[in-house]
């Protein structure tokens, strides 16, 4: 299926919680001189408009980006993840462009790193090629992400990351992450995995059904859990959160989300009802 496009959802809470956590990931990389691979499976158009027709439409970069934007002297541990935003909006233009995850990445990677992106959609592609492909580190494939994953594994370089975050319109998506995911670690079993998640309402979510697949039919050596809820679960409706299950995460990573997510779920929060965690699905220890 075809018809998820980002520009919809651009800058909301899972926007925030999943790139923040990415940018950690990225400066944990960064610390050795060595470098890396960053690949995104499910890239997207790269760039987006908030003030563009489909955003407006669902102003959730209301609730997300937009509570954070003006204070970023309150997130220094978050730097880099302003200095995206920053980057991307010039004064005169103000707050009105978002950065998609392989442009945070594009714009955090050194010029020794890769980036490997790759989209499904049509359109998207399209979208992506005009922002990102100039650039001589960054590699497009238009393919399915997680047969890519799959067939692209291990990549050159061995050191690397990547980024998973389909848009799950179908329950069977969850199962097909867990099974490319374990194929790619046969292959790769070095590289670090990030699995975006939703936290849906009570008939839609399948976040624990993932995470259940991800410890008993794996062979994963360390997988981290990382959570961020802005209001209580719904019965029926809605997305009121999300998650990453990080296989082999870098170093401190855990204690670095344990230090922002509490600031970042209040900050965030709806009614009082926001809520994080950060576990060790499996631990090495």
């Amino acid at each position: 299926m075809l018809s998820y496009r980002h520009a919809f959802h651009a800058g909301n809470h899972a926007d925030v919680f999943k790139h923040a956590s990415l940018s950690l990931a990225l400066a944990s990389f960064k610390q050795k001189d060595k470098p890396f691979i960053y690949i995104d499976t499910h890239a997207g158009g790269g760039i987006y408009d908030l003030a563009g027709e489909w955003a407006r439409k669902t102003k959730e970069a209301n609730s997300g980006i937009q509570r954070l934007w003006h204070q970023p002297s309150q997130w220094p541990e978050l730097t880099d993840y302003f200095q995206v935003l920053n980057r991307l909006n010039s004064a005169q233009a103000g707050q009105q462009f978002y950065p998609g995850s392989p442009e945070i990445a594009r714009q955090l990677l050194r010029p020794q790193d890769q980036l490997l992106l790759m989209e499904l959609h049509p359109q998207e592609i399209d979208v992506l090629r005009t922002h990102l492909a100039k650039d001589p580190r960054v590699h497009l494939h238009h393919r399915d992400g997680l047969e890519g994953l799959t067939a692209l594994t291990p990549p050159t370089p061995r050191r690397g990351l990547v980024l998973i975050d389909p848009a799950y319109e179908r329950h069977e998506e969850y199962a097909q992450v867990v099974q490319a995911v374990k194929k790619a670690y046969t292959r790769w079993p070095t590289g670090t995995y990030l699995i975006w998640y939703p936290l849906l309402a009570k008939a839609r979510d399948q976040s624990r059904r993932l995470l259940h697949d991800l410890k008993e039919k794996t062979s994963f050596a360390s997988v981290l859990i990382a959570e961020l809820s802005i209001e209580a679960q719904h019965p029926d409706l809605g997305m009121h959160g999300s998650g990453l299950a990080i296989i082999n995460p870098p170093w401190q990573l855990d204690q670095s989300l344990i230090k922002l997510l509490p600031r970042l779920s209040q900050a965030l929060q709806l009614g009082n009802q926001g809520h994080w965690r950060v576990d060790w699905l499996i631990s090495t220890t």
